[in-house]
């Protein structure tokens, strides 16, 4: 059986985004502690802002508020941004309350 990530980025890119402005912590295995500037999120996975030393199929664990530690994979990166998938959708009061943590100004909100 082949080992690494089972990527499935079946047009998951049509999901909902939401702009935040996030710095987390992220554990990768080999490179220890990175940190991350989410810049947008869905239920599906994140973009963050800002050079990182990972390619595609690499895993990070972050911590997110509601949500808590959650791995997500390398999706695509092109030296300035870069795209995660979680490793599992997450559920849809979880996100919200997620968003509302990361975005507490209902304007920059995307509408419900």
């Amino acid at each position: 059986m082949p080992g690494g990530a089972q990527l499935s980025v079946t047009d998951l890119r049509r999901a909902a985004r939401h702009p935040v402005n996030y710095r987390v912590i992220g554990e990768h295995r080999l490179h220890g502690d990175v940190m991350l500037h989410v810049v947008n999120i869905s239920a599906n996975g994140f973009m963050i802002n800002g050079e990182l030393a990972l390619s595609r199929g690499e895993r990070v664990t972050i911590r997110l508020p509601e949500v808590g530690r959650i791995e997500a994979f390398v999706i695509w990166n092109n030296g300035d941004r870069a795209g995660f998938q979680f490793e599992r959708i997450l559920r849809l009061e979880d996100f919200m309350r997620t968003i509302d943590a990361l975005q507490p100004n209902p304007k920059l909100r995307a509408s419900r």
